[in-house]
């Protein structure tokens, strides 16, 4: 067919009531039935329009525009020639809520399982190893903020190490704010330290979901964030806080009152995340857990909520959207380290739990809690970062997402895209390759690009997304 029509090898797939077809380079159409007929059957040629559009996407052979095309495929990838930026240090397992899902199982019975000062430091060594310019520490927990003066002093220590260093260092701290105060919250503020949370909508949802014992959680997170967005409105970059929500079976009926809450908090958008279905989320998926459909549907409507906010007048950014739409449109690699190929672990990221162990990612370190080591790499202060970076965790993990080794990804129309998780199949089918076709991470991801690119290909929507970008965070 190739040879007859002059096409270059496209991918295809369902898109609506059409067909989208994409390739190599990242180019994407979305064709209609009778467009798409014109290119199975090499009729396109007389159709002007439509012969323009598939040239300027690169999927003419005789038009291609090479040295275009290949700055974009290099520009999509753009992230494995840099080495890790995102380095996440566990600074403790204990936590004082008990989210229903929680990969650590709610932080829960561990004692003594605070990093010292010394791993802590010994860890943002390693991280300065990376040749990668742009270097982003993240402290995490459990409770990051229960082991407070270990990220104090980590902060300070980062910070006089790139007085040197001269890299472009972001620190932020995960935590669920049930234990800011106003020391902590002036100290983070001072040294530029971003604050993230968790935020999974109203009270209702939100407190159902993240039990704590103090009261309501999202109070406590509400009444910060909306310190932390006052005290940025400056606007400087790293002060500026950020919310992740958390989609459970509890949230599939309130898309529109979730996005409100986030509209109404003056965040200026929302990341829709799924669930992810390892360690102890799984074992409770039953009561709290969905099936893909259920989530492309609650993300249509979120998505929908969003674009109907923008119509408006409005700035709000739906962030998954942001992402994909950043390597359709503008051929650029996000830095979002899930839809990489390969994917982020152990090149885009490292995790250093609390004693020292460095894994490939924050995902691999937390499967460790069901008692294997798999994703292990080594230790802080005793391995070198060529070690690290090169360990069999760290092939193996590339070799596994790397979608032109699985059969069924190379084949798909996402492919330019997408990625996959090797965590996530090691966890739901024991193996890092998985079965992606039967796997769960491979429905959730093909009902977001549905919904995504279902939006790209309408005008005015496009428009807005496009103005996601253009106008940074």
């Amino acid at each position: 067919m190739t040879k007859k029509s002059g096409l270059f090898p496209f991918r295809f797939g369902p898109l609506g009531r059409g067909t989208v077809i994409t390739n190599d380079f990242g180019g994407w159409l979305a064709l209609t039935a009778g467009e798409f007929a014109l290119v199975r059957g090499g009729g396109f040629a007389k159709n002007k329009k439509l012969f323009s559009k598939l040239a300027d996407r690169g999927f003419i052979r005789e038009a291609l525009d090479l040295e275009r095309l290949t700055g974009d495929l290099r520009a999509l990838s753009s992230g494995l020639f840099e080495g890790p930026s995102l380095h996440i240090l566990v600074v403790t397992l204990q936590c004082n809520h008990a989210c229903v899902y929680c990969r650590a199982a709610g932080g829960r019975g561990f004692k003594n399982t605070s990093m010292s000062r010394a791993t802590a430091r010994r860890s943002v060594d390693l991280a300065f190893n990376s040749p990668n310019k742009n270097i982003a520490l993240e402290f995490q927990g459990g409770e990051a903020l229960l082991n407070w003066p270990v990220v104090r002093d980590a902060v300070l220590y980062a910070r006089r190490k790139n007085l040197k260093a001269g890299r472009d260092l972001e620190i932020s701290v995960v935590t669920n704010l049930s234990l800011m105060d106003e020391e902590k919250f002036s100290f983070l503020n001072k040294n530029g330290v971003g604050i993230c949370t968790s935020l999974d909508g109203p009270a209702a949802i939100h407190d159902a979901n993240r039990l704590y014992s103090g009261g309501s959680s999202q109070a406590k997170a509400v009444y910060w964030l909306k310190r932390a967005l006052a005290a940025a409105s400056g606007g400087k970059k790293d002060a500026l806080p950020s919310a992740l929500m958390t989609t459970t079976r509890l949230s599939l009926k309130r898309p529109l009152e979730i996005v409100e809450t986030y509209r109404g908090l003056g965040l200026g958008g929302i990341f829709i995340r799924p669930l992810s279905p390892i360690a102890h989320a799984g074992k409770v998926w039953g009561s709290i857990g969905y099936s893909p459909a259920e989530f492309g549907a609650f993300y249509r409507a979120a998505l929908g909520r969003t674009l109907e906010i923008c119509r408006r007048g409005e700035r709000f950014v739906e962030r998954n959207a942001a992402v994909i739409a950043r390597k359709a449109l503008k051929k650029e690699d996000p830095n979002y380290l899930d839809l990489r190929s390969p994917c982020g672990a152990a090149c885009g990221q490292l995790a250093y739990n609390w004693d020292g162990g460095v894994f490939t990612c924050d995902e691999g370190r937390m499967s460790g809690f069901a008692g294997g080591d798999f994703f292990r790499l080594g230790e802080a202060g005793r391995d070198s970062y060529k070690d690290l970076v090169s360990a069999p965790a760290a092939r193996v993990c590339a070799l596994a997402s790397t979608l032109e080794n699985q059969p069924y990804c190379s084949r798909c129309a996402w492919k330019p895209y997408c990625g996959v998780c090797p965590v996530h199949n090691c966890e739901t089918q024991g193996s890092p390759w998985g079965d992606i076709a039967g796997g769960y991470w491979c429905g959730v991801q093909k009902e977001i690009f549905s919904a995504v690119f279902s939006a790209l290909s309408r005008d005015a929507d496009r428009r807005i997304i496009e103005g996601w970008l253009e106008e940074g965070r």
